[in-house]
């Protein structure tokens, strides 16, 4: 809208430039946004040090973070410099520059949730979708304007990202009132019945809440136990597969391994078990008289997990049901306050979040670049013809030991002599 030029990113072109290109609109025809090819230093390469060219191509980040150039690298009068931080990511993160500019960053977002709250909760009734996004977009730029490096596109994006969901949302409440947050939707899949895709309803869907977020705001207790017992049950798959990498070789040919060598054969386990032991609660006392590594006491292990299993799918599936049931209920009972704060938890939160995580990606990008410097000639060709060189001296040398016909001789001769360059 403002048909500003930024590099790699846009143009503005004339309708001369369209013509000629016979109106196609392809941007990459007007706008060139690939990465500049990479560059290589011939005397770097032999010698070692990092170009001062090569360090001069991130002065936007020397000009923001006063004294970081000289913390990262020694310069000795020549066109090349060394590393001087042992460790880049901590010289950069202690740079006092880089933490005064992370706290000016905090500080122009501050009050962002607050602005959010106002314009999007406070006025949701009366706020103008269609223009909501531009204006929050610009209250976004007006913090950056003080802000060096950060990419305002970067941040727009993050707006972007959640606006379509956001914008839904508002669409509802101004369409059917603030009570519609309050309201759940029968979940509606397709099922095969009859060899026919059918509806059928499968629980609940929240209107505007999700589910997820009321379990894990209001209903954290209940879905924090759930979640404990699935991964219990995922710890007991991992079990079964680390008994089943402990079986001798010819334990695994046995009928309670699968062909495929890769799981039990739970109903031969049992089986086996009930043969040996009689009863689970005999054989855990009888077992102990066999060796720790013995097949009769990992069969036991295995039947005690699998009657773990059982039990633990059985409460799995009751504790998912009763929690679906009161997230339906706690919707249907929300006060307007508790709306309030979902809604800020559904739509503010992850802008936020997204936001304040821009400057942590620009200086884990910065350490990035410095260290791909410091890595690209950290090793010299004259080092890499060394490494080869003594390579093919060592395998030279071992082909004396190796023994063959008259014609496997000749042959590794002439390979020796081509490794010692005769």
């Amino acid at each position: 809208t403002q048909r500003i030029t930024v590099d790699k990113f846009s143009r503005m072109v004339s309708q001369q430039e369209i013509r000629d290109n016979e109106y196609n609109l392809n941007i990459p025809r007007y706008v060139d946004s690939s990465d500049s090819a990479e560059t290589w230093d011939i005397y770097a390469s032999m010698f070692g040090g990092i170009p001062m060219n090569e360090i001069a191509a991130l002065d936007a980040y020397w000009q923001t973070f006063g004294g970081l150039k000289e913390t990262l690298f020694a310069h000795n009068g020549t066109p090349y410099a060394t590393l001087a931080a042992e460790d880049v990511a901590t010289a950069i993160h202690g740079n006092a520059a880089v933490l005064a500019w992370q706290q000016k960053y905090a500080a122009a977002f501050a009050d962002f949730a607050a602005h959010l709250k106002a314009e999007l909760i406070d006025n949701w009734a009366t706020l103008n979708i269609g223009k909501q996004e531009s204006a929050i977009a610009d209250a976004i730029f007006q913090r950056l304007e003080q802000i060096a490096l950060v990419d305002r596109y970067s941040a727009y994006q993050a707006l972007d990202d959640q606006w379509t969901k956001i914008a839904v949302d508002l669409e509802i409440l101004q369409t059917e009132g603030f009570d519609a947050a309050k309201k759940v939707d029968p979940n509606i899949v397709l099922k095969k019945k009859d060899g026919k895709d059918t509806e059928v309803q499968e629980g609940w869907l929240g209107h505007v809440i999700p589910f997820e977020l009321v379990q894990l705001t209001l209903l954290r207790t209940q879905h924090d136990a759930l979640k404990q017992k699935e991964e219990d049950l995922a710890e007991i798959q991992s079990t079964y597969d680390e008994i089943l990498d402990s079986l001798a070789e010819e334990d695994k040919e046995s009928s309670v391994v699968n062909e495929a060598k890769d799981a039990f054969v739970v109903a031969e386990v049992g089986k086996q078990v009930k043969q040996l032991f009689g009863t689970l609660a005999k054989a855990k006392t009888a077992v102990l008289a066999y060796d720790e590594d013995s097949l009769e006491r990992k069969l036991v292990q295995v039947q005690e997990l699998v009657d773990k299993e059982k039990s633990l799918k059985k409460q799995i599936k009751a504790d998912a049901d009763a929690l679906h049931l009161a997230t339906k209920t706690m919707i249907e009972g929300l006060t307007d306050a508790q709306v309030a704060a979902l809604l800020e938890a559904k739509w503010i939160q992850p802008l936020i979040a997204a936001l304040h995580s821009i400057p942590g990606s620009i200086i884990a990008d910065l350490v990035s670049q410095v260290r791909a410097l410091a890595e690209k000639y950290a090793t010299t060709y004259a080092e890499l013809a060394g490494q080869i060189a003594e390579t093919k001296s060592s395998l030279a040398t071992l082909i004396d030991d190796l023994t063959g016909n008259d014609y496997d001789m000749k042959g590794l001769a002439e390979f020796q002599a081509l490794l010692k360059g005769e």
